[in-house]
């Protein structure tokens, strides 16, 4: 089975053979927890309820573009941007003959993605603290994607701790 993967890093740790060049064109902005209680912390406040992070579970019903892993990097790239969240690296695996799986790694936590091409579905992970806000990843996945259905469900990871 022929697999290729891609590893990128803000952080300069090194890429693999099969990775493409970084856009360092784009810069993230450093996230700032929501009160100066949780800057040690970084824990989030959601509605009114204090919690380790916020975890959002979003299927992706009737969607295109999911073999393709440029695009799928460009999206996560996006999602982080919109979040205000702060992107660690991206390692991705693209499965032959169809399907993508990785994660965008985040000082706030992740995203991660696996995809069915071949269904039209993707299941994604969308779990951050502090005061990046992983509900600004929403649009950029229904645009970016086209998708016809968008699933997402809520759990405050860490409630009252």
């Amino acid at each position: 089975m022929s697999q290729h993967a891609l590893l990128r890093s803000a952080k300069g740790l090194g890429t693999p053979g099969t990775a493409r060049k970084e856009d360092r064109k784009t810069k993230l902005k450093v996230a700032t927890p929501a009160t100066e209680e949780d800057r040690h912390n970084h824990f989030a406040v959601r509605n009114g309820v204090r919690c380790a992070g916020v975890h959002l579970i979003v299927d992706l019903h009737g969607a295109k573009r999911l073999n393709d892993i440029e695009h799928i990097e460009a999206t996560l790239r996006r999602c982080v941007e919109a979040a205000k969240a702060t992107l660690l690296h991206i390692h991705l695996h693209h499965f032959q003959p169809s399907g993508v799986s990785g994660v965008a790694v985040l000082a706030e936590s992740h995203i991660s993605i696996h995809t069915w091409p071949e269904m039209g579905y993707a299941a994604l992970d969308v779990f951050m603290c502090g005061s990046a806000d992983p509900d600004k990843c929403i649009p950029v996945l229904r645009e970016a994607f086209s998708a016809k259905r968008v699933g997402v469900d809520e759990i405050l990871r860490g409630k009252n701790t």
